[in-house]
């Protein structure tokens, strides 16, 4: 699909409507200037006036003709960016209703193609807006349906009752630590992760860097009084390495960290069960760690072989039954939705056995198509369902999960993911993770350790986001791990204004 956008000049628009184009094209190509034999044209007329006026034709190769009109205020005293982003919307509202016209598709997160809706929602009730006004706004700004609306206020509510403070936790962190390895690499992803068999070496060096890492930054935050509101490890898969390392790793964050026993949550993904073991499931008992995730993602055998996942369905309910004997009492599990070779009949049994276990908490995710992953680099090997099939397994879920008293309680959503639907967390009453409500609502600081690790330094006073990435290979964050830390240390100590100790 190639849609040729005339009447306007300003490349800062490309980007929002090739975004808003993706919704509804699989392949699609937007240019902001008239080309000859292009699938579809949509030429726009904005004026600014007293009023910000936007028109909209979109005419097809047959001369069928779409329009959309739309106006909003223009306010004197707000500064060019306030004004180019009122004009931005303006110009997204008549692009999405013309191509909802044209293709008869509805976009129930309308103009939005940001991760983090609930964000928005947040932002209002900090703001003390009232509900009504609140939904009423995000309406008219975004084109967001009142059903998405009303999941976006449903998660709010959830989440400030599982963190009542969540608001004030802003001179307090979180803390990821990346695992980056795994016994394989599935076809759909692109966290850093790598197999780690032959690899030995690569890990000694990187948990040397690793537990280096952890001392010095413990050591930051006991000395300025900084407290952790939660731990997660992540990666790659965190139980991929050995019982003595996994031991190891948790006895140096009860040395370095403060207050570990005061920490609400700690986290460790388990995510394949192939490399779940007693030894390691009472390495995690001894240190007090009852929080795991293992991940099905799909209880078809053919599934699995097909993305990479060298274990058996039978291996995840074993390891989940072992799991819950030897007292790990609040397991996540994720499934995706759209695997390949995936419909309704296939999610309808992964449900059917997922209600056998019944974690505390289940994560389903909609398959993105990510830039670097394998099943984005062979499209045509991996075959997945219609938008209509996805979006009714993503409601089999909905009510899968309402029936058996899960409650969402995070949302998310990713740039090419199938039928622009969302990830949604549910969880049993109790059991939800603060870590994964605070990386998404982005109310505090959440530091990175270990290869691949991203931190998100969150002013405590502005809200301003800093984005700060190790390396992602394993050999250039052993030779650099000693300036990433001393690096990270000082963005800590300009966003909590201390000074900064690196004795």
């Amino acid at each position: 699909m190639h849609i040729s956008v005339t009447g306007l000049q300003d490349e800062r628009f490309h980007r929002p409507l090739q975004l808003i184009a993706n919704l509804f094209f699989e392949e699609c190509k937007v240019t902001l200037n008239p080309v000859q034999d292009v699938d579809l044209t949509i030429n726009i007329i904005l004026q600014e006036k007293e009023t910000i006026s936007v028109h909209a034709q979109l005419t097809d190769q047959d001369g069928n003709k779409k329009i959309a009109v739309y106006e909003t205020a223009s306010i004197a005293a707000e500064s060019e960016k306030e004004h180019f982003k009122r004009v931005k919307y303006a110009i997204s509202h008549v692009y999405l209703k013309v191509l909802q016209d044209w293709t008869g598709m509805i976009q129930k997160w309308g103009i939005l193609t940001g991760i983090r809706p609930t964000k928005l929602m947040h932002r209002h009730m900090q703001n003390g807006t009232p509900i009504d006004t609140a939904h009423k706004q995000l309406k008219e700004d975004y084109l967001i349906t009142d059903e998405k609306i009303q999941l976006m206020q449903h998660i709010v509510d959830r989440q400030l009752s599982v963190v009542p403070d969540l608001y004030e936790l802003q001179n307090e962190v979180s803390i990821y630590i990346g695992i980056p390895f795994c016994p394989t690499k599935c076809a759909y992803c692109t966290f850093p992760a790598y197999a780690i068999n032959g690899r030995q070496g690569s890990v000694d060096s990187f948990l040397g860097g690793l537990h280096y890492e952890m001392r010095k930054v413990g050591e930051w935050l006991k000395e300025n009084n900084v407290k952790i509101t939660t731990v997660y490890f992540g990666g790659g898969t965190p139980t991929s390495i050995t019982a003595e390392e996994m031991d190891m790793l948790y006895e140096e964050m009860y040395t370095s960290f403060p207050d570990v026993k005061n920490i609400r949550e700690i986290t460790v993904e388990a995510g394949r069960p192939d490399t779940i073991t007693p030894e390691k499931l009472e390495v995690l008992k001894k240190w007090n760690i009852d929080r795991i995730s293992i991940n099905p993602q799909s209880y078809i055998q053919e599934t699995l072989k097909a993305i990479g996942r060298h274990h058996t369905v039978e291996e995840t309910i074993e390891k989940f039954h072992l799991a819950r004997s030897m007292g790990m009492n609040n397991i996540n599990m994720d499934l995706i939705i759209g695997l390949p070779g995936e419909g309704v009949p296939e999610f309808t049994h992964t449900l059917n056995e997922t209600e056998k276990l019944l974690p505390e908490s289940l994560t389903v995710h909609t398959l993105s198509f990510k830039r670097a992953s394998e099943m984005t680099k062979n499209k045509e090997k991996y075959k997945v369902a219609e938008r209509s099939e996805i979006e009714k397994m993503m409601e089999m879920a909905e009510n899968w999960t309402k029936q058996h008293n899960y409650t969402p309680y995070y949302l998310y959503r990713q740039k090419n993911i199938l039928g622009n639907l969302e990830n949604v967390g549910y969880s049993l009453p109790g059991q939800d993770s603060i870590y994964n409500i605070m990386i998404m609502e982005e109310q505090q600081t959440i530091i990175g350790l270990g290869c691949g690790a991203a931190s998100k330094f969150v002013h405590p006073q502005t809200g301003k986001i800093t984005h700060f990435a190790n390396p992602k290979d394993p050999k250039t964050y052993n030779e650099s791990f000693e300036k990433y830390t001393d690096d990270k240390l000082k963005l800590l100590s300009e966003l909590f204004d201390k000074q900064q100790s690196l004795a």
